[in-house]
């Protein structure tokens, strides 16, 4: 019998072992009208299932009789707590040829992996089912517990929410913001979205955009002492804590490095989102979310996991399967396919023109830049390079080097090579697999820029930063410069629709 039928579509179902397992899913079963047939050896037992008006005969179930019992049984539920005996079990209606879907009952890994060489199709630990099923229990109580926390401080807030997202914010704090702002107006709470940095990169403002997303930045907000509360989500990217008020909420998928005292406070790094987490909060509070909401919580959990291909959990992926039927799709494929501006065609081609690979690691020099978001688009097409695990691309703009990182390296954490390489003489932000630096140029060339010495700085910059990072990354960097002679030892490279500037 195939696999794929389900046990809804099939109409005679035997129980072989009635203990307190298997009367519990008689019980069940016949509840639901289903033809049932019990068997089991103890004679007391067989009289009391039959006083509940089951069918239920005496029968040893390492008897060879047994199969022709169950014979013209669609699903055979073998649940005896004697493991031999259910191996017996399996093994007799098997060789009898018979093609019924067996589900059977272990007691520890060993007897799982006999019972399924025996023959049958699912094999149930109890004690493994009971574990299971504590820890749901445990985590649907706990998030109710939170949420009713929640609650709690959403209804003493005497004014206005601050939610604070990561510098430079990407679709995750977003979505995370417009969640937890949905949820704050559903308790009577209004919520402003702030951000430190911009919305550079072309994805990020059409996300934004089209989801007519409010973000406010902080420098046109007002002080966060005149709000009622604050809340930080998915902050962690940007490294240290900024704000000089208390902390009422905080949520994140990053442990933070110290403890901020906040009056709630949820992090799961067993997640890969903070839109995940935001998710089971919309679901947790009953709400029906927007489709906005929806969208932007679906995009940042996709986004996070590089759609599902990165560290994706299963609770992502049952966050996304909610999410899915109210989001709007059509906005999704605007949102991810962007057009690129002539400014991050330029970073691009120069990133590649520049490129320095030493083992799996790509530095490149994108020179003087005006837009420093396509910084971290460049850094990410590079990584798409076979042989490539981690990039980094830097440039220079208003007297100060941007540097962007990426890395699909589980050996390393790219934040903490960018921590090494620049924490004394810039500001570092990142995490696992992506991070960035900020550095004053004045600071680390010890030159003031001018027309005249720009191309004496870029060269400084370029040999002193690659070095850095390769010592940082544990790998020896060429000493010639990026227009020497390791560049003819790299094959061609060519994008479509790009043209490297010469």
């Amino acid at each position: 019998m195939s696999n794929a039928a389900t046990m809804s579509s099939m109409s005679k179902y035997a129980i072989l072992g009635c203990g307190s397992v298997g009367h519990a899913v008689a019980e069940e079963l016949a509840e639901e009208g289903k033809d049932v047939l019990i068997l089991d050896k103890d004679e007391s037992r067989v009289e009391a299932l039959r006083d509940q008006d089951l069918d239920a005969r005496t029968t040893d179930i390492r008897n060879e009789e047994v199969a022709d019992a169950v014979a013209d049984r669609g699903v055979v539920l073998i649940l005896a707590s004697d493991v031999e005996a259910n191996k017996a079990a399996v093994r007799t209606i098997r060789d009898r040829g018979g093609d019924q879907f067996i589900i059977v009952r272990a007691s520890d890994p060993v007897s799982e992996d006999e019972l399924t060489e025996a023959g049958a199709d699912v094999v149930i630990n109890p004690s493994k089912v009971i574990a299971e099923s504590a820890l749901r229990a445990l985590e649907t109580g706990e998030l109710e517990h939170k949420a009713q926390q929640l609650a709690d401080v959403l209804a003493d807030t005497d004014g206005s929410l601050a939610i604070l997202t990561h510098d430079n914010p990407d679709p995750d704090s977003i979505a995370s913001a417009v969640a937890l702002q949905a949820i704050a107006e559903e308790h009577d709470v209004d919520a402003d979205i702030l951000y430190h940095g911009d919305i550079g990169h072309q994805e990020n403002r059409a996300f934004v955009n089209l989801l007519g997303i409010e973000l406010v930045s902080r420098d046109e907000a007002p002080p966060l002492s005149e709000y009622g509360a604050v809340a930080l989500v998915d902050h962690m990217k940007s490294g240290e804590l900024d704000v000089d008020v208390d902390v009422d909420i905080f949520i994140d998928h990053y442990e933070p490095e110290v403890e901020y005292g906040a009056r709630f406070i949820d992090v799961r790094p067993n997640v890969s989102s903070t839109s995940t987490i935001l998710t089971k909060y919309i679901q947790e509070f009953d709400l029906s979310p927007s489709e906005a909401v929806a969208t932007a919580l679906l995009y940042g959990i996709r986004a996070e996991t590089m759609d599902f291909k990165r560290d994706t959990t299963p609770a992502d992926l049952t966050a996304a399967a909610y999410l899915y039927p109210f989001a709007n799709h059509d906005t999704l494929e605007q949102v991810e396919s962007p057009s690129m501006s002539p400014e991050t065609l330029d970073v691009l081609a120069e990133a590649i023109q520049n490129r320095q690979v030493q083992g799996s690691h790509l530095v490149s020099n994108a020179g003087f830049i005006r837009d420093r978001d396509a910084l971290s688009q460049a850094a990410q097409h590079l990584l798409n390079l076979e042989g490539i695990t981690t990039t980094a691309v830097f440039g220079i703009a208003d007297n100060t080097i941007y540097l962007a990182a990426r890395s699909k390296d589980i050996r390393i954490n790219i934040g903490n090579v960018l921590q090494d390489a620049f924490e004394d003489i810039g500001e570092v932000g990142g995490h696992s697999t992506q991070g960035s630096v900020e550095i004053p140029l004045g600071l680390f060339t010890g030159i003031e820029t001018s027309e005249d010495n720009r191309d004496t700085l870029l060269s400084l910059t370029e040999e002193a930063v690659r070095k850095k990072l390769f010592d940082a990354m544990g790998v020896e960097s060429s000493s010639e410069s990026s227009n020497g002679s390791w560049r003819r030892l790299l094959p061609p490279l060519r994008l479509r629709g790009v043209r490297p500037r010469r």
